[in-house]
């Protein structure tokens, strides 16, 4: 049985929205000012799960991502090139600019819970996505790469309402000046 993992770049303060400056928010780019090594490579150490797993991207991020990816050649780059993506989007119809991208069929929730069962599932950026995942208890890990910067602005990883998410702490590492947080969803007593 596999994991679903949720990967994001954060601030201080929680938000996760336009890392990249790629959104056209006045305070994007926030992640990007660290310079390129903050957040090039497998800065969430996903290790062999890249090999073995599949990627799930929301249709911005997974838009995002196929205008930059293809093109590298790094051994990161081919990884990510070489991993199964499933791309939950009501809106695109094509896929095959990046390759192995497929569109999901059916339901996201229903789908992931099937896919988790035989592998482990990265969920990047996305915020739909994961508030929808979250939503349905389906959350295993959040590996979140916190940078040192407060923006008091924009969309926070848990913004949605809902009910309490109980989390232990698995790791902090420091990451340049970031720090890599993992956190594994506590079992119920």
């Amino acid at each position: 049985m596999g994991q679903l993992i949720v990967i994001e770049f954060v601030t201080l303060d929680g938000v996760i929205q336009d890392p990249d400056g790629s959104g056209g928010q006045p305070w994007g780019g926030w992640a990007f000012r660290y310079g390129p090594e903050a957040v090039a490579g497998d800065k969430f150490k996903l290790g062999d799960v890249l090999d073995t797993g599949v990627m799930v991207l929301g249709r911005a991020t997974w838009q995002l991502f196929s205008r930059i990816w293809p093109s590298r050649t790094d051994d990161f780059s081919q990884k990510m090139n070489a991993l199964p993506k499933v791309v939950a989007s009501r809106s695109l119809s094509d896929v095959t600019e990046w390759d192995n991208s497929t569109l999901l069929s059916g339901d996201l929730v229903t789908e992931m819970s099937k896919l988790k069962q035989t592998r482990d599932v990265v969920v990047t950026g996305s915020i739909s996505v994961v508030d929808t995942l979250r939503a349905h208890d389906l959350v295993d890990q959040y590996r979140l790469l916190v940078f040192p910067v407060v923006l008091g602005q924009g969309r926070r990883l848990f913004d949605q309402p809902g009910r309490p998410v109980n989390l232990e702490l698995g790791a902090a590492e420091t990451v340049g000046q970031a720090v890599r947080l993992t956190y594994d969803r506590k079992p119920a007593r």
